[in-house]
């Protein structure tokens, strides 16, 4: 075996419940002692953890699609790592894998209590968390089976700018559809248009929304791909084009909300325009996430699709990071590296 030499390992735990924006006071950086691998198992050091909208709504005291995270426990994460001690001949030390890692420096996995997926050889860490990872997945079967771009379609995608809805709108242009993507600032617009290919982008910062999609969508939105819910949802349902699919990715306008939230207004016009709204969770696809990849590589190796990422440096950046993608501070995917 090799042995590590770090002295302890940090994890940052849950520490009280977010009331409105989250705080750096909601989570304590505590120390642990050093796990040791038994038999069978390895000690995996963190090189990246990747930061998600989704973690927001973990932290509430709310059941969803999985278990909220209790008040001092680990904050629960998606991340990369290096087995840098093995009893384990599938994973040798050297090994890069991914998986829900959490907030920590170190861990002990058999590779199944906490399930570790190798990295193919040569796979960057950021990537993997990123086009390849849950993000790229969720964008595949979001606007591939949910939303179903076919040529000339217009396509709608908020929060566009971000990791998932940035790859959602490439696929879409992939399928020959017209895309508009809805961001805010300047620079994520650019992005969207100039590298990207999107066909058009509103700054909903300083954009008259709902005046730009309706003058850039007069025959209707085929499919919208929603991050945000709230305004912007309500916008994109009264721009519906005949037999419309919306795909309920995510809701960012919400987290910050105090109080009863408000649902979509003009919700009718899903009759009206015998169109359809459907939420859906990438990992009720896990059994396709193989084919799901496969496409992805293909498109990156082809140069179709692009990514982007904003990295903060250092592990006690964690909490920073998690304010920064909720302020809306990121271009693509936001990750903290471990190990700068």
């Amino acid at each position: 075996m090799t042995k590590s030499s770090a002295p302890c390992n940090q994890h940052f735990v849950l520490a009280s419940r977010p009331q409105g924006e989250v705080k750096p006071t909601d989570f304590n950086l505590v120390d642990r002692p050093m796990p040791q691998p038994g038999k069978g198992e390895v000690l995996v050091e963190t090189t990246y953890l990747a930061v998600e909208p989704a973690m927001r709504g973990w932290m509430e005291d709310r059941e969803s699609y999985v278990p909220p995270v209790k008040i001092g426990e680990l904050m629960r994460g998606q991340g990369t790592g290096v087995v840098i001690e093995s009893d384990n001949p599938a994973l040798p030390v050297g090994t890069a894998v991914s998986g829900m890692i959490g907030w920590r420096r170190y861990l002990v996995s058999d590779g199944r209590n906490t399930p570790l997926q190798k990295l193919p050889e040569a796979t960057v860490p950021a990537t993997a968390l990123n086009v390849l990872g849950l993000t790229g997945l969720t964008a595949w079967f979001g606007m591939l089976d949910v939303g179903v771009p076919k040529k000339d379609d217009t396509v709608l995608v908020s929060g566009a700018a971000g990791a998932t809805g940035s790859v959602a709108g490439q696929l879409a242009r992939i399928a020959g559809a017209r895309v508009i993507g809805i961001a805010g600032g300047k620079d994520k617009c650019a992005w969207l248009t100039q590298e990207l290919g999107f066909d058009a982008a509103i700054d909903y910062k300083s954009e008259d929304t709902a005046g730009r999609v309706a003058a850039l969508c007069p025959g209707g939105i085929d499919v919208y791909f929603d991050n945000v819910g709230g305004e912007i949802l309500d916008i994109a349902l009264d721009n519906l084009a005949m037999h419309a699919r919306i795909a309920l990715c995510g809701g960012i306008s919400r987290y910050n909300e105090s109080g009863p939230l408000p649902g979509p207004v003009n919700y009718f016009n899903l009759i009206y325009k015998r169109s359809r709204m459907e939420g859906f969770l990438v990992m009720d696809y896990a059994k396709r996430f193989p084919e799901a990849i496969t496409g992805l590589v293909q498109y990156l190796e082809s140069g179709e699709l692009r990514h982007r990422e904003t990295v903060f440096d250092g592990f006690e950046q964690m909490p920073d990071a998690l304010i920064n993608l909720f302020r809306g501070g990121n271009i693509g995917k936001q990750l903290v590296a471990v190990k700068p």
